[in-house]
């Protein structure tokens, strides 16, 4: 299977997860020109920007071991992007997804 379907099916999976856990999910694969934010989600008057990293399996090592500061910046820019082209003027968040398993089984969740 192409890595762009594991992707987006592991997207997938996270956003079930955090509809099930009470967020909103108001976007997949969010893009501009410049920028891409994998799901954008609300929960609580809280807009949550979500980076989605998949591992077939631990060899890899953890989603979260690739979410590196340079990753981080580029969250940073892609969420004040959309925060611009929205006018939201509330509180937002940046958040980390590790997904693992043949089945997308394993999730975690983290706020950066």
């Amino acid at each position: 299977m192409k890595t762009t379907y594991i992707g987006r099916d592991a997207e997938a999976a996270v956003a079930d997860l955090l509809k099930h856990r009470g967020y909103e999910v108001l976007a997949q694969n969010w893009r501009t020109r410049t920028c891409e934010i994998d799901i954008i989600a609300k929960k609580a008057k809280i807009i949550y920007f979500v980076e989605v990293k998949y591992r077939t399996g631990e060899s890899q090592g953890n989603g979260f071991e690739y979410i590196t500061p340079q990753k981080v910046r580029q969250m940073r820019y892609a969420a004040e992007v959309w925060i611009n082209d929205s006018g939201w003027s509330g509180d937002w968040r940046l958040m980390g997804a590790a997904v693992s398993g043949l089945d997308y089984d394993q999730l975690d969740l983290i706020e950066i």
